[in-house]
């Protein structure tokens, strides 16, 4: 549960009474993870805060040159342009929210332009890096016991499904289906989807359910896939650590996350002759337009490929 933001005493009584009601409404009514809904507010929170310097006390006195205002403090902040675009959206979005449910009688943040950030490739492992992760990952459950089976069960899932950290974490033992291999995920917005994955993943699986989660469950561990050293459901900053510790031992990895898996995970389908659509249905993307970031990956590679292999490149 997200903390009220009611509580922060560095906003007015009638801002921060808005912004608690739109914390409750983005983490009840649209089911965003508490890391998005922490971020969303961190970012209206800074526009009420500029509002209330300018001398706006009341959400009905904003304008679209008020909002404006604040974008062009961030830019004067050193800002990106990623993080403007971001806090542009936010602003967009919070006031459609307000409109909608009668708080202002326009919806003054609807022509609020978004500077357009510079886009770069995300890294992703080459197939290679990949297989020897998983291989190490097998060979250290060995040496580890119950938590190196969990271990090497969450990378194989990260890297066969392209699921997010938040996603992973939230799944139940009742999501796997061993028999058709695939999992149920419930992704932003509690939108739920099928992803399949592939027999080394299954095996590791398997290991991981048939005994070693049994090792480290609880009373308390409920019906959680993944569960923690002490028995309570996986924390993300756990995934998160493992990921960028197993990394560090693969020569050559880029120092990713598990977001960096699920970078590769779609890099290698696109490489290998999946459809755009498909991998935009198993990533839980609801724009093509995200998925297509991928396009540019492998061309990228294909050009890279190309200057160092044709004598004429």
């Amino acid at each position: 549960m997200t903390r009220e933001v009611a509580q922060d005493d560095e906003l007015g009584e009638e801002y921060a009474a808005l912004l608690a009601a739109y914390e409750r409404h983005l983490a009840s009514e649209r089911g965003l993870s508490e890391h998005t809904v922490r971020a969303y507010c961190g970012d209206i929170r800074d526009l009420l805060t500029h509002l209330e310097r300018l001398g706006l006390r009341s959400l009905t006195d904003v304008d679209l040159r008020s909002l404006r205002s604040w974008l062009a403090k961030q830019q004067t902040l050193g800002r990106s342009r990623t993080t403007m675009a971001r806090r542009a959206t936010a602003a967009r979005v919070f006031t459609a929210w307000a409109h909608a449910t009668g708080r202002i009688p326009t919806d003054v943040g609807a022509l609020l332009g978004t500077p357009k950030p510079h886009r770069t490739l995300p890294d992703a492992l080459t197939p290679a890096q990949a297989l020897l992760l998983m291989e190490q990952a097998s060979a250290r459950a060995v040496e580890d016991g119950p938590t190196g089976v969990r271990d090497a069960a969450i990378l194989e899932l990260l890297y066969a499904t392209g699921i997010r950290v938040a996603e992973l974490v939230g799944l139940d033992v009742d999501d796997l289906d061993e028999d058709r291999r695939v999992v149920r995920v419930f992704g932003k917005g509690r939108k739920e989807r099928t992803v399949p994955y592939g027999v080394p993943a299954a095996t590791a699986l398997r290991a991981w359910r048939s005994g070693a989660r049994t090792e480290l469950a609880r009373p308390g561990s409920g019906s959680a896939l993944f569960v923690g050293a002490r028995g309570q459901r996986i924390d993300p900053r756990t995934v998160r650590r493992l990921v960028h510790r197993r990394l560090a031992d693969v020569p050559g990895a880029p120092d990713l996350g598990p977001h960096g898996l699920r970078h590769s995970a779609a890099t290698h389908l696109l490489e290998g002759g999946a459809d755009l659509r498909a991998v935009q249905e198993l990533l839980g993307h609801a724009s093509l337009a995200t998925t297509q970031i991928y396009t540019h990956v492998t061309s990228e590679r294909l050009r890279s490929a190309y200057r160092q292999a044709h004598p004429r490149a």
